[in-house]
């Protein structure tokens, strides 16, 4: 129940129309040695740019004008790997750039990800949906539900090339691990003799959440199972000496959603041991380097890089609240890791890369100083029950603060996951925005940033504990911004979409509610949902097994206290909540005589990706909010 809304979500959300600033770095990496990094850059068709480590220009890379870019890995030796997508001719080349020549190492009828050297660079392994039938991922749209179910499904695989070789066809692509299993994420031995991954047999988008940790044999691609930790996985990355895998572990919602503490198990097996336990931060990505293991947690409102130790988190490195992106972590580190390179930003500040010794980066980049915010930030805190909360609140730059305005709260989706900062440029928030209203992003009890056991509050209390957060952080956000309370909205996509489907039947505070891809019942939803093993970690049980735990949370069984006008949005396509769960809570709105407004987007999925799609939810949003709001 995932991917990005508003600011940024630390994984889970419904994406809105994009926000991007007027520059975008993205895929960030640095060389081995520290002495380099690439990203891509660029409006419309973006290309690779390389600079030195202090910023001077090295160069661009651009061998296919009608591809995009990605998975950017630098080999031990400075090549570049990387990926060209070829969306029309349904085609990804793994290519590899060593000085001043670019080749194709090889070409993949389907979809790619992942590129990955072996330690003594000669070999790049790389995750390969051959004919693929839809982007990877379960919040992307779904295939059409039609023939035998269940018969048929992507499979994500590992394959290995050497770089010595010619370059290989399409269909001389052969992977190596097992026909069935489904890889997400992989990291490789130190010895090259294999990979250590994230694993499951069937479905890949229905079954991350009991994947295994495995051990993948380079040569004969046979699997053996390292370790089934009792929460979720992410990360896995083997120490420098191949005797130990780190991986975080925690109780994840969605797959690239990433948070919990920070787990090592013996390579050959074993029981996994917490390093960080009790921690009062998130770890949000890993990274295991000759220089030691780091981290970048989320500790409230501020992102930080720390190492890790038998002792825990260490003080920060480097961080402030602010939010890092690189690759597919969000700091990229050197060998040594004396040197980093990230992306940040803020709610105010337009993104930039920082790169340099982790003990003094400085802003490399400058494209994007002239950017002025259009919002003012604060972060919140506030206890309720024993737990404290934190949030941000968003206000037009130029509000009067002795005017009465109305405030929309947003809640993200997951539920694990959290609203961090963002720049603030375009889309729906900025709509919002300069429409006068504020915004308030909470992190309740289940979001990332104050450690493992706020994540697992909200354990079988779906919408309880979590809802007394929400309406506590809106009386301190009141007690500190000139909110009117007879003017308060409410929207979330997925479990933010549930959350304001079921305060609809818990409070009348709110005047107007939107709902993007909202659980309104769920006992339906379990049978017809594509990711249904999700919620068994934070039920308990099965549907099956326990059928009140799942009647309780349910907005539908409680739809004759619901007073608030609702418009409801959801992809006709969307495998993580189908939009027969809108249908559901349109109909019940409808019979009991509230407002309501329902539109499914064709061909959408868990999110609103299609351009006018995206400015079609826009309007309607301001118009439902002006309507009760204004």
């Amino acid at each position: 129940m995932k991917t990005w809304a508003i600011g940024i979500i630390l994984a889970a959300g419904v994406a809105q129309p994009a926000l991007a600033a007027p520059k975008q770095y993205g895929g960030l990496a640095i060389s081995p040695a520290g002495d380099r990094i690439a990203s891509v850059e660029g409006e419309g068709h973006a290309k690779i740019v390389l600079r030195r480590i202090d910023g001077t220009a090295i160069g661009t890379l651009d061998p296919c004008p009608v591809c995009s870019y990605s998975g950017l890995t630098f080999a031990p030796d400075g090549a570049l790997a990387f990926l060209a997508r070829d969306r029309k001719a349904g085609t990804v080349t793994l290519e590899l750039n060593e000085g001043d020549q670019t080749r194709a190492l090889a070409t993949v009828k389907g979809i790619a990800q992942t590129p990955r050297f072996a330690a003594d660079g000669k070999r790049i392994a790389l995750l390969v949906t051959i004919g693929a039938a839809k982007e990877a991922g379960a919040a992307q749209a779904g295939v059409r539900q039609v023939g035998e179910i269940g018969e048929k499904n992507d499979e994500q695989r590992l394959a290995i090339f050497d770089r010595a070789s010619a370059p290989i066809a399409p269909e001389a692509v052969t992977p190596i691990s097992p026909a069935g299993r489904y890889v997400y994420e992989y990291d490789w031995l130190p010895d090259g003799s294999g990979v250590v991954a994230t694993s499951v047999l069937g479905n890949g988008d229905a079954n991350w959440w009991v994947a295994t940790l495995d051990r993948i044999d380079a040569a004969s691609g046979t699997v053996t199972t390292i370790a089934k930790p009792p929460l979720q996985m992410n990360f896995p990355r083997v120490s420098p000496d191949g005797r130990e895998v780190a991986f975080i572990g925690g109780l994840m919602s969605d797959f690239g959603s990433v948070g919990g503490d920070v787990w090592v198990v013996p390579i050959n097996g074993g029981s996994p041991r917490n390093l960080t336990e009790g921690q009062k931060a998130t770890a949000t990505a890993i990274d295991w380097t000759e220089g030691g293991l780091r981290a970048v947690v989320l500790r409230g409102d501020r992102m930080e890089l720390v190492s890790v130790s038998d002792k825990g988190f260490s003080a920060p490195l480097y961080g402030g609240p602010v939010s890092f992106s690189a690759g597919d972590g969000r700091v990229a580190l050197s060998g040594n890791a004396r040197v980093m390179a990230t992306v940040t930003q803020s709610f105010t500040q337009a993104p930039a890369i920082v790169a340099g010794p982790v003990s003094a980066p400085k802003q490399l980049t400058h494209d994007n100083d002239g950017e002025k915010p259009i919002v003012t930030a604060r972060s919140i805190s506030w206890t309720q029950d024993g737990f404290t909360s934190q949030g941000w609140l968003l206000a037009p730059v130029d509000a009067d603060p002795a005017k009465k305005a109305p405030m929309i709260t947003v809640v993200h989706g997951g539920p694990s996951a959290a609203h961090v900062p963002g720049f603030v440029t375009g889309g729906q928030t900025a709509a919002l925005i300069k429409a006068g209203y504020y915004l308030f992003l909470p992190n309740p009890r289940g979001s990332y940033g104050q450690g493992e056991a706020f994540v697992a509050a909200n354990k079988r209390d779906f919408g309880g504990g979590d809802l007394r957060d929400i309406l506590a952080g809106i009386d301190a956000a009141e007690k500190v911004a000139p909110i009117d309370d007879a003017r308060l909205g409410l929207m979330g996509g997925s479990y933010g979409g549930f959350m304001a489907m079921w305060a609809n039947t818990q409070t009348n505070r709110f005047k107007a509610i939107v709902a993007s891809a909202g659980l309104s019942n769920w006992i339906s939803y379990y049978g017809t949902n594509g990711i249904n093993t999700w919620m068994v970690p934070f039920f308990g049980k099965p549907m099956y097994e326990d059928y009140k735990a799942y009647e309780a949370p349910s907005a539908i069984y409680q739809i004759a206290k619901a007073k608030t006008p609702t418009f409801i949005y959801v992809g006709e396509r969307d495998i993580e909540v189908p939009p027969t769960q809108s249908v559901e809570y349109w109909n019940g709105l409808k019979a009991h005589g509230v407002p309501a407004s329902l539109v499914i987007y064709p061909e959408e999925g868990h999110g609103i990706r299609n351009p006018v799609n995206a400015a079609d939810v826009q309007a309607r949003v301001l118009g439902w909010f002006g309507k009760y709001l204004k």
